[in-house]
């Protein structure tokens, strides 16, 4: 479902006189359907720029990215946006939503954008803010105006009310307690038993643990001339 082949990524300081930093190279990785995998490394060894490559955020300098069987490095805009809708999920750490849309609305988008019946969407969204303890009274509200551990769950359950044939997860424990961390757990579980392709970023190592199959230090992928300046 996600197929990684010899990737690599440079940025380009333009305010530097253009240099060139090479940052990744020779990234491979194969995730099934029904497989977590987590990225693991030191901060800064590139796990969240792979993740930004898989999104679409980010171009590779070299190499392939296939998800579902469309290769993002190649994919025009519309291929993009068509495969965030349809197959590809992303909970990120941060909240990113137009301001004033209720709470409700944002969980509900993926699947109005997928042309389901608002009553239906609408539906489902509120099983999953209920499921994840947000308060129905806060539902007509704009998550903007949420606590940290409010919108990381907004985030949650936006990015898992579509039944996305692959899922990216940036840190979906992170700023939650033990009631919330456990139904994020289950959620991820969840998606792994209808065949969902995982990759995640875990700093919880007992979540790790319990939900990923395997792990991939993308340290491997650092480029050896970045290696020798280390």
């Amino acid at each position: 479902m996600i197929e990684i082949e010899n990737l690599s990524k440079s940025f380009t300081l333009h305010n530097q006189s253009g240099i060139t930093i090479p940052v990744m190279e020779g990234a491979h990785l194969s995730v099934l359907p029904g497989e977590c995998v987590a990225l693991t490394g030191a901060s800064g060894a590139g796990k969240s720029t792979l993740m930004r490559m898989i999104w679409g955020n980010y171009l590779a300098a070299g190499g392939a990215i296939r998800v579902g069987g469309l290769d993002i490095t190649k994919a025009a805009p519309r291929e993009i946006i068509a495969l965030r809708r349809d197959t590809l999920g992303y909970v990120s750490q941060f909240l990113r939503v137009v301001p004033r849309v209720p709470t409700l609305r944002v969980v509900a988008e993926p699947l109005l954008a997928l042309g389901l019946p608002e009553a239906e969407a609408c539906a489902r969204a509120a099983q999953l803010l209920s499921a994840l303890n947000i308060p129905e009274r806060l539902w007509a509200l704009s998550p903007t105006t949420f606590s940290g551990g409010e919108q990381q769950r907004v985030n949650i359950a936006r990015g898992f009310v579509h039944g996305y044939p692959a899922l990216l997860l940036d840190e979906p424990t992170a700023s939650l307690d033990a009631t919330n961390r456990a139904v994020v757990l289950g959620l991820i579980e969840q998606a792994k038993a209808r065949g969902a392709a995982i990759i995640g970023i875990f700093h919880d190592e007992a979540a790790r643990a319990q939900v990923c199959d395997r792990e991939v230090d993308v340290t491997e992928f650092t480029p050896a001339s970045a290696r020798g300046a280390a």
